[in-house]
């Protein structure tokens, strides 16, 4: 297409939505709404899946291991847990650090308990590697690979806590999916209205147009450009709105309950919206230049 052709394209594109300045305006309002909602759904999700993450590498799993088992072979079990890709952390207790944290958490007075036991250590067999994953919903398949392994005794795990944080996940990503999807929807939907009635309006006109030989491309270009408009114009407004609210958000919850600032920490705002921003506008001019093309293809048909 060339330069004077795209100008005319840009022109055209921007006098359609002022003559239908309601029905473009209702476009990029629901756009607005669509991705405003979207953004709040993206950075609660973010933080969410930080503070699941977080939780998620404080569940251990213990492996004990047969009594009498040598060094090397604990050795050697250690290098296979390793060599899973799920696998977060791995660290060896010993039997005096197993006995030194079970009087910790048992006794009111761990030093005296200490010294009553004194070198008979009740927790002698007790050595293990404690275990941490980097996705809880692969801890099933985990224990029973860590169970096939010679030497180890016993598995221990919070199966429950585990399969409660899966559940939890899938549901929060289900349902901003199906909100999303119901709102990019409606959208799509405003987009097409819009776009069908500056065809309806110039239809006489595309009439002349196809009659003294303009291409369907040509007569097309005008009403895509003015869908980007609208997608474009939908995406930076929640953009700006978001942005500061988040940032004001995060600061009163850390300022009114710093309880929660050591539960998880909150993504800074630059570091999400650096990833927020491409995806926002993406969604907002892909929703424009798909709702206008399928409507142009659908309409001008004349």
């Amino acid at each position: 297409m060339k330069i004077s052709s795209v100008g005319y394209s840009i022109r055209q594109g921007v006098k359609n939505i002022r003559r239908n300045f309601l029905f473009s305006l209702a476009s990029i309002g629901t756009i607005i709404a669509c991705l405003f909602v979207f953004g709040l759904f993206y950075c609660v999700l973010v933080n969410f899946r930080a503070a699941i993450h977080k939780i998620e590498s404080s569940i251990s799993i213990s492996v004990f291991f047969d009594e009498g088992l040598t060094e090397s072979s604990i050795n050697l079990i250690g290098e296979q847990i390793k060599t899973r890709k799920e696998v977060n952390t791995i660290d060896y207790i010993s039997p005096e650090q197993a006995w030194e944290e079970f009087s910790e958490q048992t006794y009111d007075d761990p030093e005296a308990a200490r010294a009553a036991f004194g070198d008979d250590n009740p927790l002698a067999h007790s050595a293990s590697y404690k275990v941490t994953l980097t996705d809880a919903s692969k801890q099933a398949d985990f224990i029973q690979f860590l169970e096939s392994i010679d030497g180890v005794r016993k598995v221990s795990s919070s199966t429950y806590t585990a399969d409660s944080i899966s559940a939890i996940n899938a549901f929060v990503g289900y349902a901003s999916f199906g909100i999303i999807l119901i709102l990019l929807l409606v959208s799509v939907f405003l987009i097409n209205n819009t776009i069908t009635i500056g065809i309806t309006v110039r239809r006489e006109e595309i009439r002349i147009m196809k009659l003294i030989g303009a291409t369907n491309s040509f007569i097309r270009a005008p009403f895509i450009i003015e869908g980007i408009i609208i997608g474009l114009l939908g995406s930076i407004v929640p953009l700006i709105l978001l942005y500061y609210l988040y940032d004001i958000v995060i600061n009163y919850i850390a300022g009114k309950f710093s309880i929660l600032n050591s539960l998880f920490e909150f993504a800074a705002p630059w570091d999400m919206f650096k990833s927020l921003i491409p995806i926002t506008l993406l969604i907002g001019i892909g929703i424009g230049f798909f709702g206008s093309l399928i409507t142009t293809k659908k309409h001008l048909k004349i």
